[in-house]
């Protein structure tokens, strides 16, 4: 554990030393939270679809199918909600 703790310390700062005008960052984070409601938006549609797909498919033996379909879409939203996370710990 120290030793971690030695490295990060230990590690350069990689960000730039002289911030963009705020004008710029605010415009950016508004474009990002945008972004980012739009993704958790589709990715709610997605689950909810491949939910009544499952529920279809039951009844003519293609719940398999449909189910691998919710892993994917449960992937991505994992991938989508690790990079606005990501995103949003670099912008603060």
């Amino acid at each position: 554990m120290m030793l971690l703790h030695h490295l990060a310390t230990e590690l350069p700062n990689m960000l730039p030393a002289d911030a963009p005008p705020t004008e710029v960052t605010s415009g950016l984070n508004k474009v990002l939270g945008w972004v980012k409601w739009i993704a958790y938006l589709i990715c709610s549609l997605g689950i909810i679809i491949a939910g009544a797909m499952m529920a279809i498919g039951q009844r003519r033996g293609e719940g398999g199918e449909h189910a691998a379909r919710l892993g994917w879409v449960l992937a991505a939203c994992i991938v989508i909600g690790a990079a606005t996370a990501l995103v949003d710990a670099l912008s603060h």
